[in-house]
């Protein structure tokens, strides 16, 4: 995902900037419930809500994802899918996360490197992927959630390398404020163990107030205030999905052992505007509702 400027210079778009941080700013439960109600409402209006037949995969996660903050969905991709998916990717240039450096290949993976990730054109050409997005029973689930049409704000592949050290950034716990109200999916594309970089969460947080400005949170500061008992650390084989709130807090831990891949996708009220989007054409996204994927998938 392309990172927008929300600051004064080039491509910076002063509406976009505003929209960002005026839902940053508003951090009060009750008025942040009722503005995100009235925009549900509003799109709801104005774009149609998806059909109300209940799916499996809903019912079983609906619930939880309310209260915890964080619900498993089981194996969604099977060895074949993960096979076509792995092969494809394999010549398929990865880029490093927050370093500047050239293209490299997944068997060639540059030293240091902790995080890396598939450009955009090459994850919506991937096989099984923008299917996966649109998946009924995912769908139903974000739009319940949410309370209308969702739309898909980010999906992304990323590489996380195995490494030495605490990890930073996305690999310490820390929240997500990307939009008035939203989800993300992720699948493991990997085998993944505790040594392989799992998913952990905090089940709850993501009822808690927060402040405007977000901090990263140390492991010992999360054990002292939540205690062992409320962290869930996600591991399974390839394939494996879940779906979480990130407002809640979270990580993905550092491998210490094989290196993972995730695909992520979110689900939210509107597009963050903490990105830049440009969609691309792709005859995957042939069938797909144009309103759920217009940030990333052409329109004909």
């Amino acid at each position: 995902m392309e990172f927008a400027r929300l600051a004064p210079g080039r491509s910076f778009k002063p509406v976009h900037s505003l929209l960002y941080y005026a839902q940053r700013m508003v951090t009060p439960q009750r008025l942040r419930h009722a503005l995100a109600d009235g925009l549900s409402r509003y799109i709801d209006a104005r774009h149609g809500m998806l059909p109300a037949q209940a799916h499996a995969l809903h019912r079983r996660g609906i619930g939880r994802l309310r209260r915890d903050g964080y619900a498993p969905l089981g194996r969604m991709l099977d060895n074949g899918q993960i096979g076509q998916i792995l092969d494809y990717l394999r010549d398929k240039p990865l880029l490093a996360r927050g370093k500047s450096l050239p293209p490299f290949s997944i068997d060639r993976a540059a030293p240091g490197v902790r995080m890396a990730e598939y450009a955009l054109a090459d994850v919506i050409g991937c096989p099984h992927l923008l299917e996966f997005a649109n998946h009924p029973g995912l769908l139903r689930l974000a739009a319940d959630y949410i309370g209308c049409k969702p739309t898909i704000s980010a999906i992304g592949l990323r590489w996380s390398f195995p490494d030495a050290g605490t990890g930073t950034g996305l690999q310490a716990f820390h929240r997500d404020a990307d939009d008035w109200r939203f989800i993300k999916v992720f699948v493991y594309l990997t085998d993944v163990d505790e040594e392989c970089g799992p998913h952990v969460y905090v089940r709850g947080t993501h009822l808690e107030v927060c402040g405007m400005r977000l901090k990263d949170y140390s492991d010992e500061e999360i054990l002292k205030t939540y205690g062992r008992e409320r962290i869930v650390s996600v591991t399974g084989p390839a394939g494996t999905a879940f779906t979480v709130n990130t407002h809640g807090i979270h990580k993905g831990m550092l491998p210490s052992g094989r290196p993972r891949l995730l695909l992520q996708v979110q689900y939210s009220l509107l597009p963050v505007y903490l990105y830049r989007y440009r969609p691309v054409a792709s005859a995957r996204g042939e069938g797909v509702d144009p309103y759920i994927n217009r940030l990333f998938v052409k329109g004909r």
